[in-house]
């Protein structure tokens, strides 16, 4: 995976690498229960993702910001570490900015990952921006990275392994699993 500079410069000051969920983490498909549960699936790549994070990237603040509401993802949220959790929102960067205002950081700090429309108001501001190959055109015109990885199947995984290259953790991380 060659990392070009632009992306490198846009990345190695973030701070904060908040999400969209479906689409995005999960392929999209959303199986509602009877009792009116949700059953989404999660990629295993993505959840060593946030082990990687928490083993060396303890700096780096996570936010999952999203237009559904589920038990599931607010479980799934305090399993995997995020630290912010905006569910049933569709302004999306208001959610950002309220973020930045408690953290103290700045939009070009945020690297955020979408799929779809909702995720433009924060994708076109932010300092960083990726989604999945598969994503709505008009986001893909507008983010920094389109990932190999399509929904639901290692996207975060994927970026975060080009945040830590170009932050100089990459090494680290494999000397941890080479020895």
């Amino acid at each position: 995976m060659k990392i070009s500079k632009k992306i490198i410069n846009k990345i190695k000051n973030i701070k904060l690498i908040a999400s969209d969920i479906d689409g995005v983490l999960t392929d999209g498909k959303i199986i509602i229960l009877k009792n009116g549960e949700e059953v989404k699936f999660w990629d295993a790549r993505d959840r060593f993702a946030y082990t990687l994070l928490k083993n060396h990237a303890k700096d780096i603040k996570l936010a999952w910001v999203t237009g559904r509401k589920s038990e599931q993802v607010e479980t799934r949220a305090k399993e995997v570490g995020i630290h912010y959790l905006y569910q049933g929102c569709m302004n999306k960067i208001s959610a950002i900015n309220e973020i930045l205002e408690k953290e103290n950081f700045n939009i070009d700090e945020v690297a955020f990952l979408g799929d779809d429309l909702v995720d433009l108001s924060v994708m076109s501001k932010c300092g960083f921006s990726a989604c999945p190959k598969n994503a709505s055109e008009d986001v893909k015109k507008s983010a920094d990275y389109i990932t190999d990885a399509e929904s639901g199947e290692g996207v975060f995984r994927e970026v975060i392994e080009i945040v830590f290259k170009s932050k100089g953790l990459w090494e680290n991380v494999l000397k941890q699993y080479r020895s």
